[in-house]
């Protein structure tokens, strides 16, 4: 069946063949056909620059430029391309070539700004070329494009809309570099101004939101709010505006608010993705070719749908709206088993989460808070079960060295998989001993709890200035943050431990770990109170109120934020009543 040759494939083979015949010298210019050859130059390049065949198309634009010269009886021995471009400028003058000489030095203009080489487009000052580009191909009304179709070669690109274009790409490329060298308030103008050039909606919210950023560095965060929301109203897909939005709210400390912009943000961000508007009719050329800045990336950087959505779980339970902090691990916890279409994006954007057993860790803890123990011990039977095994017989923990911060790690990543999988799989014992405790299972309590303590006794504790005979470690680990956290952990697996013996009347044994877990961790409050409540019971009661007040008289408090949530103090089991203890020494006759 005979199917005829499409217009596009005619053109593109005339225009391929024309070209190459002036590339090789076979066809000499004449005055006729100088602007049917300057428009396939132009063609050409479009296609070539489309394709991100950048030196093809520069390449192609040097040669024609070089041509216009010989023509205008003009030499330019130069490798300068702002030199080469000032020379075909001035050589074409007020011919009839001028106006297609500045064509194809908006081609140039767009190949520079999809590079990045924004110093070029600045020194050309080519925004004012703009005025008579746009002089060049009238205002643009049908009568005057049916003129000139009959005079002029078809372009596979509108010239109108290419300056419209590369005029509002330039300036979001240029306030981007401008407020990442620290110039907001020059870059605040500019944007501002270009929010009212003519182009699509997507890039107008561009400008609107880098103002925001701009207005955010100038300590002005209500003023961003404003912006963030312009950006947002004039595309609702500007995802960035969210993102932007909840870190001011994060930053203002109005947690409702960044709760919800950070739900906005997940339900957004799982919308199929938009296909980027087409611009006027055939438009080969996307914003996204042109605004390819490392400077402008940065700032449009978005987390992924699954870490937002781990921000949102963590954010709810830390404010204490914790069922529905849990539904949110859930689904996270399901959509990283998932093996939907999604699955690709899981694992591109994995990294940026906790570790798994962490996750389950995290999700555990808020399942006891919901007092839901059995589906907390089902997910730390996970961790345990993947852990264990591979837990080394000895870690040696150093302090960090000075200077260095308490993140600088000084082994190698398998070392790290090992002092981890022997916090996270003790981290599981202590949640499922604080499981048990929650009903009221003390000697189960005891147990877990001490299976938490075995496995933390493994480390040792190494001081710079003092270098115990330690014998050779599986694991020599420099790090402040395992340090805090064993030594948490330590704490907390003690106190419990001592709790649940108080609870059996086993007071001897119930004192000795509530004294151990001071040592391990002084500001923990919940282990000075008991401690004193078993000096008491031991008849030791003047001891037991100098513990509870010097307990009362701590002002170090870890942040809760700061802390994982699997090493919380559990929000449920015995508590002492800090009224009722007061009233005990009061009758002592101390106070």
């Amino acid at each position: 069946m005979y199917q005829p040759t499409s217009l596009l494939e005619k053109w593109s083979q005339e225009n391929n063949e024309l070209v190459n015949k002036c590339k090789v010298g076979k066809a000499a210019i004449l005055t006729s056909n100088k602007t049917l050859e300057l428009a396939v130059v132009y063609n050409t390049c479009v296609c070539f620059t489309a394709q991100s065949q950048f030196s093809e198309a520069e390449l192609l634009l040097k040669e024609a430029t070089e041509r216009v010269l010989q023509v205008t009886g003009n030499n330019a021995d130069t490798s300068d391309p702002l030199v080469l471009w000032r020379a075909g400028l001035k050589s074409a003058g007020n011919t009839a070539l001028h106006p297609h000489v500045l064509y194809l030095l908006c081609l140039q203009w767009a190949l520079w700004l999809a590079k990045c080489q924004l110093e070029n487009i600045w020194e050309l000052q080519m925004s004012s070329l703009c005025e008579l580009v746009c002089d060049g191909v009238g205002d643009g009304s049908p009568s005057e494009a049916k003129g000139r179709l009959s005079k002029s070669p078809l372009l596979v690109m509108e010239l109108k809309r290419l300056t419209e274009l590369l005029q509002i790409c330039t300036s979001i490329a240029q306030g981007a570099e401008k407020l990442n060298e620290g110039r907001s308030s020059e870059a605040l103008s500019d944007l501002q101004a270009a929010s009212a050039l003519s182009a699509t909606r997507a890039l107008v919210a561009y400008t609107h939101l880098l103002s925001g950023s701009c207005l955010a560095h100038m300590n002005r965060p209500q003023m961003a709010l404003q912006c963030y929301k312009r950006a947002l109203e004039t595309d609702s897909r500007c995802v960035c505006a969210l993102y932007r939005s909840m870190l001011i709210y994060r930053q203002l400390g109005n947690t409702q608010a960044e709760i919800q912009a950070l739900r906005l943000l997940h339900s957004t961000l799982m919308l199929p993705p938009a296909t980027e508007p087409v611009l006027g009719g055939i438009h080969p050329l996307s914003p996204s070719l042109l605004l390819s800045s490392h400077s402008l990336s940065r700032l449009l950087l978005v987390p992924s749908a699954l870490s937002v959505l781990y921000s949102l779980a963590l954010k709810c339970v830390l404010s204490g709206r914790v069922t529905e902090g849990v539904e949110h691990y859930l689904d996270l916890l399901a959509a990283l088993h998932s093996e939907d279409q999604h699955a690709v994006r899981v694992d591109a954007e994995v990294s940026v989460l906790p570790r798994m057993p962490e996750l389950y860790l995290e999700a555990g803890a808020a399942l006891l808070f919901t007092r839901r123990p059995a589906d907390c011990m089902a997910l730390c039977n996970e961790v345990i079960s993947t852990t264990l095994e591979l837990v080394p017989e000895k870690v040696v923990l150093e302090e960090p060295d000075e200077g260095i911060g308490g993140d600088a790690r000084g082994l190698s990543v398998e070392g790290e998989d090992k002092v981890a999988m022997l916090l996270w799989a003790a981290a599981a014992y202590l949640l499922q001993g604080h499981c048990h405790a929650h009903l009221k299972d003390w000697k189960q309590a005891v147990t877990h709890y001490t299976r938490c303590i075995n496995l933390l006794v493994k480390v040792h504790l190494k001081n710079r200035d003092f270098q115990p005979q330690i014998p050779a470690a599986d694991v020599n680990v420099k790090h402040g943050k395992d340090l805090c956290a064993l030594q948490r952990m330590k704490g907390l697996s003690l106190a419990w431990r001592g709790i649940s013996f108080t609870q059996m009347d086993q007071l001897r044994e119930a004192l000795r770990d509530l004294q151990l877990s001071l040592q391990a961790f002084p500001d923990y409050t919940g282990a000075g109170l008991w401690c004193g409540e078993v000096l008491w019971r031991l008849g030791r009661k003047h001891e037991a109120a100098a513990c509870w007040e010097k307990t009362w008289s701590l002002t170090t408090q870890t942040s809760v934020e700061k802390l994982p949530l699997y090493l919380q103090d559990p929000q449920s089991g015995p508590l002492l009543d800090s009224v009722e203890l007061r009233l005990r020494i009061q009758e002592l006759g101390l106070t």
